[in-house]
């Protein structure tokens, strides 16, 4: 976009290709009566196909400097409404009556120091259908990561917990302006309860999570001092593992048979 200055405090790398905005917007199928929300639409080039679909659409945009290409885009668009605040400071309620809808659709290309935060306030606030975010490709690879892989993490439990997660597509770094330093994937995560109904109390499977990864070089033993160790060693046992074992050899299977049981 000439004469725009880009901010790297808001990570802006405007996406240019249009084969990858086209695999984004129909890796949405909503219906008429859902709502897709865009977190950072930018110079509106992904919202200019996300508002070809039958329903409503919504945008949370940061940077007031693009007002008028956005407002343009939103008097052109009755299906379209643009928001101009920080995502992570508002409350959706206040901005969308969720009960109007179907389903809730989310969508945008996140810089990843607020990847999660933004992950997080999604499902706090809202009960989102799916999200379709782009993120770096190496920040997706932890996402979907296994155990026993190097990537695997607490937030690839917590997700894999949340959300059933499918790559989209790969996205080359040449294809934003500006050039990033790093290519990019955009993946899909699609709410599931796959989980959920076996979790006795999910306030505390997400902190035996959190501890058991606290230390990542730490075996279970040192990093889950404070719980009844006794109780984790026996589960343990029933997976050939022991206290000696690291966070990453563990499932959430796992994950989730040891926080029922302490």
């Amino acid at each position: 976009m000439s004469n725009f200055e880009y901010k790297k405090s808001l990570g802006q790398n405007f996406l240019q290709n249009q084969n990858i905005i086209n695999k984004i917007a129909s890796s949405l199928t909503p219906s008429k009566n859902d709502l897709i929300i865009e977190i950072g639409p930018g110079a509106g080039a992904l919202t200019k196909e996300l508002v070809k679909k039958e329903c409503d659409v919504i945008c949370f945009e940061i940077d007031k400097r693009l007002e008028n290409i956005l407002n343009k885009l939103e008097s052109d668009n009755n299906n379209l409404k643009v928001i101009f605040e920080d995502f992570l400071k508002v409350n959706i309620k206040t901005y969308i009556d969720t009960k109007k809808y179907d389903k809730l659709y989310f969508v945008g290309n996140l810089p990843y120091y607020i990847t999660t935060a933004i992950i997080n306030k999604i499902i706090k606030e809202s009960t989102p259908y799916e999200i379709v975010i782009m993120v770096q490709k190496e920040v997706a690879e932890r996402f979907n990561a296994t155990p026993g892989s190097r990537e695997y993490g607490s937030l690839s439990v917590f997700l894999q917990y949340n959300f059933k997660i499918e790559k989209v597509c790969d996205v080359n770094k040449k294809c934003f302006e500006p050039i990033p330093k790093v290519d990019s994937t955009v993946i899909k995560f699609k709410t599931t309860s796959k989980y959920k109904e076996k979790v006795k109390n999910e306030d505390k499977f997400y902190k035996i999570i959190k501890d058991s990864f606290t230390h990542k070089r730490k075996n279970l033993r040192n990093n889950l001092m404070n719980y009844d160790l006794s109780k984790i060693e026996e589960i343990l046992k029933k997976y050939n593992k022991d206290l000696t074992s690291r966070a990453e050899s563990l499932t959430i299977e796992e994950f989730i048979e040891i926080s029922n049981n302490l």
